[in-house]
């Protein structure tokens, strides 16, 4: 889930983050981009020819990072226990990240080809490794024998909802929270890796 980037680049994905946090994606433009990072549209064009492959770029650089980093974080006595744990943690770090956040807010429509069509590259990478985690850790017998192709792709099904969805059902009353919800993934993630 790593990519080499020189920092060069990251300086100017880093205006681009800083850009779309400013007035979302949709209203971000490359010479925008260009004019926050003091570097010319020509600089920008050399490196992404329009702002969906900028925009690709940044969102699989911050959200990589994210699960690297969820994953590196998961604690737990067995093998079923750190993907569980890993998993809950990169979808609380993902629902509270700055610019997944405002992408919700402002431009949601740019997600919805990634939960209904395809999926992107950072969720491929999640797959990946998810799956070569489920293979690993077979065993210490805490995972159920079942395809870990379809163990892996039905775990990143549930966690969508719990990303995605988790504000509409925490709702203004208050009686729910996002721990609690975040407890009922757990659960649920538990009981359908367990044997």
């Amino acid at each position: 889930m790593t990519s080499v980037r020189n920092s060069a680049e990251d300086a100017l994905l880093d205006a681009a983050r800083a850009c779309v946090l400013a007035v979302g994606l949709r209203r971000t433009t490359l010479t925008d981009v260009a004019r926050r990072a003091g570097v010319s549209r020509m600089t920008m064009y050399r490196r992404w020819p329009d702002m969906a492959t900028l925009m690709a770029d940044l969102m699989t650089r911050e959200w990589s990072a994210l699960a690297i980093t969820a994953e590196t974080e998961a604690v737990g006595g067995t093998a079923r226990e750190r993907i569980v744990d890993g998993l809950v943690r990169g979808a609380r770090a993902l629902r509270g990240h700055a610019m997944f956040r405002r992408v919700v807010e402002l431009d949601p429509e740019v997600l919805l080809p990634y939960l209904v069509d395809r999926r992107g590259s950072v969720q491929d990478a999640i797959l990946d490794h998810l799956i070569a985690s489920i293979e690993a850790g077979r065993g210490d017998g805490s995972l159920r024998r079942q395809d870990p192709v379809l163990l892996g792709r039905a775990a990143v099904l549930a966690v969508h909802g719990f990303v995605v969805s988790a504000s509409t059902m925490t709702g203004p009353e208050g009686d729910i929270g996002e721990d609690a919800l975040d407890d009922e993934l757990r659960l649920l993630l538990d009981r359908f890796l367990r044997p």
